[in-house]
């Protein structure tokens, strides 16, 4: 299958099935979206959801934040993941904001980039999420299921599938394309053990292509008695060392 024709397909799969699909961060506000993708770097938005309505409620603004120090804004975001870093880079992005910036969230991809916490993916979500830039930002869930899909060739870094990403959807669905990669991602396409038996796209997918072919299914089937066989083995090894444990007690005795 050509690369485009797999575009085509993803596209038309995801317009009819996702055509509102949306961060699942929850914010009113540019600013307040900037701190909570700030936030969830690493981290779950489930969590990170669980975490903004308190510190939002505290610090409703950019000036709110410039004002506050360190050690108070640690307080409301200690359950987060690398909370001291974060710290610092919230405190700095709001001061910066405030100095330079005049409290407003700048649109421009550079002027965003200037702002601590903030580097490219943060960058392209609030330009794509915000101000409807045609930006597509590649954290790890667009990474993998961008490259297992087979939207990308060889691309081993993030900015390399950006590029193709960019290079090959429609300009009007690249901040709409970075939802439906994240949110596939997330709930089918995971890491570890991908769900490829409720998955939609199998039928155009390289993943599923190269891990389902005869060899495959039989490389995997062949594993998959080997730790049976691992297992049972070592189940009565450990049966062995609990008789002779016991005999060893009952001489002693």
């Amino acid at each position: 299958m050509l690369k485009q024709e797999r575009y085509r397909h993803f596209v038309e799969y995801f317009s009819k099935n996702q055509p509102n699909a949306v961060t699942e961060l929850h914010y009113n506000s540019p600013y307040e979206l900037l701190v909570a993708v700030i936030l969830s770097a690493q981290c779950t938005d489930k969590r990170i959801n669980q975490v903004t309505p308190a510190l939002f409620k505290r610090f409703p603004d950019a000036a709110a934040l410039a004002a506050s120090d360190a050690d108070e804004i640690f307080t409301y975001i200690r359950s987060v993941s690398y909370p001291n870093n974060k710290t610092k880079h919230l405190a700095g992005m709001a001061k910066m904001l405030v100095e330079r910036f005049n409290g407003v969230v700048p649109s421009d991809l550079n002027e965003l980039q200037l702002l601590p916490g903030v580097g490219r993916k943060t960058a392209n979500v609030i330009a794509s999420v915000v101000f409807d830039a045609p930006a597509i930002a590649v954290d790890t869930h667009v990474f993998r299921v961008a490259n297992r899909i087979g939207l990308t060739t060889r691309a081993t870094t993030p900015l390399a599938v950006e590029k193709q990403l960019v290079q090959f959807l429609p300009e009007n669905t690249l901040a709409i394309a970075h939802h439906w990669l994240i949110l596939h991602g997330r709930y089918i396409c995971v890491a570890r053990t991908p769900k490829c038996e409720i998955c939609p796209l199998t039928w155009f997918c390289k993943y599923y292509e190269q891990h389902n072919t005869e060899t495959a299914l039989l490389k995997a089937e062949t594993v998959k008695i080997k730790k049976a066989k691992d297992a049972k083995k070592k189940k009565a090894l450990n049966a062995i060392s609990k008789e002779l444990a016991k005999r060893s007690v009952d001489k002693d005795i």
